[in-house]
C-alpha cells in the first residue's frame, strides 16, 4: 500500500504545467455549467488547448482531435446558451425523446467500430477502441451539453468512468483522477438541471 501511494504522490508531483492547468480549468468548467453559467464556455475553451497538448504527448491520436473538437464547441456552446436563454437571462433546459437516444447512441457505437479499426490498421496510437469510444460519445455528450439536453449528464457518467480507466492506463494519473471526480459530480449536475427544469415546466405549463 505505501509503495502504491509513493507511487502515487510521485506521479502527481510529476504532472506537466499544461495537464494541471487542464485539469482545474476543467473542474472548474463542470462547476460552472451545474450553475448553468456561460463562464464555462471559456474555461472549458483553455482546458482544450491545454489538453491538446497533453494528449498529443501521450499518443491518444483521438484524444487530442477530441480536445480541438471541445475547443471549438466552446465558442459554439456559449453561443447556443446565449441563445437559449429566457427573457430573464435563465437558461431553458430541453430533453430528448427515446429516439433521439437510440439514433445517437447507435451512432456513437458505429463511429467507435470504423474508428477502432482505421487506428488498428495504420497503428498509429494506444487503445484504439477506449480511445475511439471516448472520443466520439464525448463527442456527443459535448453536443447535447451545447444544446442544453439534460440527458447529457447521465452520458458523461459512462464516458467519464471509461475515460479515468483509459487515462490511467497511459500514465496521465491527474486527469484519471479528475474523472473520476467527474464521475460523482455529474450525478449532481444532473440533479441540479432535473430540479431547475422541473420549476421551468411548473411555471410554463409545458416540457421544452
Amino acid at each position: 500500500m505505501l509503495a502504491s501511494l509513493t507511487d502515487i504522490l510521485r506521479a502527481l508531483l510529476g504532472t506537466s504545467i499544461w495537464e494541471a492547468l487542464g485539469v482545474i480549468l476543467a473542474l472548474l468548467y463542470l462547476v460552472l455549467a451545474t450553475a448553468r453559467s456561460l463562464w464555462c464556455w471559456l474555461c472549458a475553451f483553455i482546458s482544450s488547448v491545454c489538453y491538446v497538448a497533453v494528449m498529443w504527448r501521450a499518443q491518444l491520436v483521438m484524444d487530442t482531435l477530441l480536445s480541438v473538437f471541445y475547443a471549438v464547441m466552446a465558442v459554439y456552446g456559449y453561443w447556443q446558451w446565449r441563445r437559449g436563454q429566457s427573457a430573464g437571462g435563465e437558461l431553458l433546459i430541453v430533453s430528448w425523446t427515446w429516439r433521439q437516444h437510440g439514433v445517437a447512441i447507435a451512432a456513437v457505437l458505429l463511429a467507435t467500430a470504423v474508428n477502432a479499426w482505421a487506428l488498428q490498421y495504420v497503428q498509429i496510437a494506444r487503445a484504439p477502441w477506449l480511445d475511439s469510444f471516448v472520443t466520439w460519445a464525448s463527442v456527443l455528450t459535448t453536443f447535447m451539453v451545447a444544446r442544453r439536453v439534460i440527458e447529457n449528464w447521465l452520458y458523461w457518467i459512462v464516458v467519464d468512468g471509461v475515460a479515468a480507466y483509459l487515462y490511467y492506463s497511459r500514465g496521465l494519473l491527474a486527469t484519471a483522477l479528475l474523472f473520476v471526480a467527474y464521475v460523482f459530480m455529474v450525478m449532481y449536475g444532473y440533479w441540479a438541471w432535473h430540479r431547475r427544469r422541473v420549476a421551468q415546466t411548473t411555471a410554463t405549463g409545458s416540457v421544452a
